[in-house]
C-alpha cells in the first residue's frame, strides 16, 4: 500500500500536488490545475488546505546511506 508523502524532486511549493499525483498515479500538472480551479471557486479556501496539507504530509524520507559532497 502506498503512502503519501511530499517528494523532495519534482514539486513547485512544497510538493503537496505532486505527492498526491504520485500516489493516485495521475500526472501532478492535472493535479495542480484542478486544485487551482477548486481555489477559486473556493474563494481561496484552497490556500487554507493547501497549508494544513502541508504541515500534515510528510516529506519522503532521505536515504541514510547517501552522502553528499562537502560544500
Amino acid at each position: 500500500m502506498k503512502q503519501l508523502t511530499r517528494p523532495v524532486t519534482g514539486r513547485m511549493l512544497a510538493g503537496v500536488c505532486a505527492g498526491i499525483g504520485e500516489h493516485l498515479d495521475v500526472d501532478p500538472t492535472v493535479v495542480r490545475l484542478v486544485w487551482a480551479a477548486l481555489t477559486i471557486l473556493s474563494l481561496g479556501t484552497g490556500v487554507l488546505v493547501y497549508i494544513i496539507a502541508w504541515i500534515l504530509i510528510p516529506e519522503v524520507p532521505q536515504d541514510p546511506t547517501v552522502t553528499l559532497p562537502p560544500a
